[in-house]
């Protein structure tokens, strides 16, 4: 057994944490001490913009659409959210044989601006180049045709374009450090290129971005691998950064529209997120009350480690951070409610033991026991659906299920490491004691 000193030693440290953990959960408090950790809040709750694209698909392979789709939701996830901020985010919704992006921008009062984040839907293609009598007039590829100083060349498009580009990045040259760009191709597009550039050593290879070329360079060997690396001897840096940015915005590969836009009142989302919390607070103080007629001394153990809980749960979301939205806050209540349950599981094994004739402290050690296996078996099958709802749903559905898998998880420290400890404290192993059955 654990001596009460060591046990003190716990619940003290778990006090103070919990305590630093309520100062950081408040924000005005806490904005006094540091800038860091501030909560983010959904468009819901902090008002904004709210837009939605309809995908193009119909020139995509079935088998292609999802790949695709999932490309168009990181790139534009990636032109919004560069730094990774978690407030902003861009989902897809999929409704009969519509696909559409939905992309919520919080704090973005002006809708122009929101829809300047987003950009255009540029399209990036290679085109192999060809003196304009080697093309025949029959050929069913379209082409374009251009004069360079006294020849006169076509550019001939191949099935090589953005959708085949994994990632584009500058790298400098091993010997000269020279500013250079590097392609990564997938599968697909590696052999696509390794064909393409088979036919093509000694000749320039065009890149075409909304039908503009924006580079053409030569090709000097054939490439398999599927990564290129285009370097000339008088690129900047600067030119070099943003050709790169012109390959990760081309790999948007099928068109948007923008079909619908909303603007959420700053106003209308601290109404609702005041709400929230009330709820919050009201449920909170209902089921403590509860606990403590019911189960008296007992119910005020409880109590003491739900509120320790909370202030522990709410930190850990704001320091992942986690965006808090309404579904969000309403998976968080519901795992306070099985919070509670856990401590009933085990507060009502324990009054079955005392009627057995048990010490209050053996029927408590006991009940504890004797829960355990209800609780981590009730706790597992809600982790696994909240699990469930997080990867195979999208939008506010997944801030339900990430807040509700996080507070199960908490709840299950609290009830069996909190309560517990406070329950050997203040319950001596020989003592009889006077809490109320």
């Amino acid at each position: 057994m654990i001596s009460k000193n060591r046990l003190a030693a716990i619940l003290t440290l778990l006090v103070i944490v919990s305590m630093g953990a309520a100062v950081f959960d408040y924000q005005p408090l806490w904005q006094k001490v540091s800038s860091f950790g501030n909560w983010n809040l959904g468009l819901d709750l902090a008002g904004g913009s709210l837009l939605t694209y309809d995908i193009d698909l119909s020139k995509i392979a079935p088998a292609d659409q999802d790949s695709v789709v999932n490309g168009l939701r990181d790139i534009i996830s990636n032109r919004i959210n560069p730094t990774g901020v978690s407030e902003q985010r861009v989902y897809v919704e999929k409704s009969g044989g519509t696909t559409r992006l939905g992309i919520e921008l919080p704090g973005v009062k002006d809708v122009k601006d929101a829809i300047a984040q987003i950009g255009e839907t540029p399209f990036l293609d290679f085109r192999e180049v060809v003196p304009a009598s080697n093309v025949s007039s029959s050929s069913s590829v379209s082409s374009s045709t251009v004069n360079m100083a006294s020849t006169t060349i076509q550019f001939v498009p191949t099935n090589l374009n953005g959708r085949y580009v994994l990632n584009a990045q500058l790298t400098f040259d091993s010997v000269t450090h020279a500013p250079q760009v590097e392609i990564n191709f997938n599968d697909e597009g590696a052999t696509i290129f390794q064909d393409i550039t088979a036919r093509n050593v000694g000749k320039p290879l065009a890149i075409f971005l909304d039908n503009q070329l924006i580079e053409m360079p030569t090709v000097d060997q054939e490439i398999s691998g599927g990564k290129a690396v285009i370097s000339g001897g008088s690129m900047t840096i600067d030119e070099a950064q943003k050709l790169v940015e012109r390959f990760k915005n081309g790999a948007l590969s099928a068109p948007i529209n923008l079909v619908d836009q909303q603007t959420i009142s700053p106003d209308f989302g601290q109404a609702a997120l005041n709400m929230a919390v009330f709820a919050g607070f009201l449920g909170t103080l209902a089921v403590i009350i509860f606990m403590i007629i019911y189960y008296g001394g007992l119910g005020i153990f409880a109590a003491f480690a739900l509120l320790m809980y909370i202030a522990m749960t709410l930190a850990v979301f704001k320091i992942i951070p986690i965006t808090m939205t309404l579904s969000g806050i309403a998976g968080f209540i519901l795992s306070i409610g099985m919070a509670v349950d856990a401590n009933i599981l085990v507060f009502e094994r324990t009054k079955e033991e005392m009627k057995k004739g048990l010490s209050h402290y053996s029927a408590i050690e006991e009940g504890f026991r004797r829960a355990w296996t209800s609780i981590r078996d009730s706790n597992i099958s809600t982790m696994i659906t909240a699990a469930v709802l997080f990867y195979f749903t999208s939008g506010f559905v997944r801030g339900f299920g990430l807040t509700l898998f996080i507070g199960v998880l908490m709840s299950m420290f609290s009830a069996i490491t909190i309560t517990r400890t406070m329950l050997r404290i203040f319950i001596g192993r020989d003592e009889d004691d006077k809490i109320k059955k």
